[in-house]
């Protein structure tokens, strides 16, 4: 097949969350088993390992009403991918993604919508007969759309199909139309509109041949009015086109047997190495070093999404135990300032870090033995799958990919690998810090055994990419 994969990030070019990963991932699987898959993303005043980018469009033109974008594109490959990258640096020659740092950018509708457009221009140009156009997230929700209504009858894209990956349902691009021009002048419907503002997100779900969520549970949430972020209606109107395939885990960059960001690398058959790590993370925390009290990490963005608003009212009551608690991150300054200060109060027990290192939070991974993860919404999640692969078990709330991906030692005690609770409820979590506090301290033995039964969960690419391969032969046939 044929498969023009969409995204406004991709890994080892720009990135600034988990969709990044799955725009290298998921296209370099397809490449391995044959298919024809090209990424489109643009090229960033931020974008890496571009140096030796080749133009392969210049100065192409193109027409949107009486409005003309005049952009080029140039051409790297990921390994053995390749990937057009749409330059305009009138949109994306500047120092952020979607915001300067503090503030998105005023005109996201219109560089989006600009760069879904071009999208389909630069695979006509460049006469790339597509089959699939795999569109990610908001900023290419308008691809579905604008195929639809302009680009139906071209010969490269008569036939093509559209699947639209929702990463996370939250961001949905919501914009006045008259802030769109580009859009203004695309026929957009009168149906598509609510109070003169399009959203992206519904546009893409509205028009797309398949919806995907990046996990199962996920794909079910999305169509309940509790976990559909205000769009359950359109998600249910297209339930019968809804899929959900989990992500996979990049294990080249995550395996305690090779990572170089550890002090010391350990396997399920030698595990010395992991209490090394925790003593090493101990040591770094400022945290008495003692193998024997359990230490709960913890790496995330500091918002209401991941559960703060019933964690930090139960953080001091988890820390009158005996246990140890790391956690780094950045966020909501309301949450860190509350965190900080239960961080200064209890010194000894918890360390707070303020900031975001890819090392030290391959380290916090590593050395701790439980990692927590109260998501109060989580699409997929990512982290929760490096620390299962550590040996490091997560405690996590029955949500989306944690739903499907960690088993609770009480529901399932001969395949569990972690500890899950249900309600988003602060006692409910500190009761399932407890279960797992108790049974790290009264049975050591079985608490070893799941630890490297977790290590051999594998969440792969390839079986993902085989789910995603299966669904567009389904549309393609």
């Amino acid at each position: 097949m044929n498969i023009l994969f969409v995204s406004s990030e991709v890994e080892d070019l720009a990135k600034t969350g988990g969709l990044a990963d799955v725009a290298k991932a998921l296209p370099v699987s397809f490449k391995k088993v044959g298919h024809d898959v090209r990424i489109v993303t643009p090229l960033y005043k931020i974008s890496a390992n571009v140096e030796n980018a080749r133009t392969v469009l210049q100065d192409v033109e193109l027409h949107a009403g009486d409005l003309t974008y005049t952009y080029s594109v140039k051409q790297i490959e990921l390994h053995g991918v390749v990937v057009y990258l749409v330059d305009y640096p009138t949109y994306f020659d500047r120092k952020g993604i979607y915001s300067d740092g503090y503030e998105a950018y005023d005109d996201n509708g219109e560089r989006y919508a600009f760069f879904s457009m071009a999208a389909l221009h630069l695979a006509q140009l460049l006469e790339f007969k597509t089959d699939v156009i795999h569109c990610n997230d908001w900023h290419t929700g308008l691809i579905p759309f604008y195929l639809h209504k302009h680009w139906s009858n071209n010969p490269f894209l008569a036939n093509a199909k559209t699947v639209l990956s929702v990463h996370n349902g939250a961001f949905q691009g919501q914009f006045h139309i008259d802030s769109v021009p580009v859009l203004a002048k695309s026929g957009v419907n009168h149906e598509d509109l609510n109070h003169g503002h399009v959203n992206y997100l519904k546009m893409g779900v509205r028009y797309a041949s398949k919806i995907v969520a990046v996990s199962p549970s996920y794909a079910q949430e999305l169509q309940t009015d509790l976990g559909s972020h205000h769009m359950g209606d359109y998600f249910r109107a297209r339930s019968h086109d809804m899929a959900g395939i989990i992500n996979g885990c990049d294990y080249s960059q995550w395996d305690p047997a090779t990572d170089p960001l550890i002090p010391s690398n350990y396997t399920v058959e030698n595990m010395s190495g992991k209490a090394f790590c925790k003593a090493s993370l101990q040591q770094m925390s400022h945290l008495p070093v003692d193998g024997d009290i359990p230490l709960i990490g913890m790496v995330c963005r500091i918002t209401d999404q991941k559960g703060f608003g019933y964690l930090i009212p139960v953080l001091e009551n988890i820390l009158h135990h005996n246990v140890q608690f790391v956690m780094i991150g950045t966020g909501d300054p309301h949450l860190v300032s509350q965190i900080q200060a239960i961080s200064d109060k209890h010194r000894n027990k918890f360390y707070f870090m303020h900031d975001f290192s890819l090392s030290f939070s391959h380290l916090i991974t590593a050395g701790s033995d439980f990692f927590m993860m109260p998501s109060l919404f989580e699409p997929c999640g990512l982290n929760q799958m490096y620390s299962l692969a550590y040996g490091t078990l997560p405690i996590v709330r029955a949500v989306g990919g944690l739903k499907d991906t960690v088993i609770d030692l009480e529901a399932d005690p001969a395949n569990a690998n972690g500890f899950v609770f249900n309600r988003p409820d602060s006692e409910e979590l500190l009761n399932c810090v407890r279960k797992a506090l108790l049974f790290y301290h009264e049975y050591k033995q079985t608490f070893d055994f799941i630890r490297k039964r977790a290590m051999q969960t594998r969440f792969n690419w390839h079986e993902s990419a085989m789910e995603y391969e299966a669904l567009y032969q389904s549309l393609v046939n």
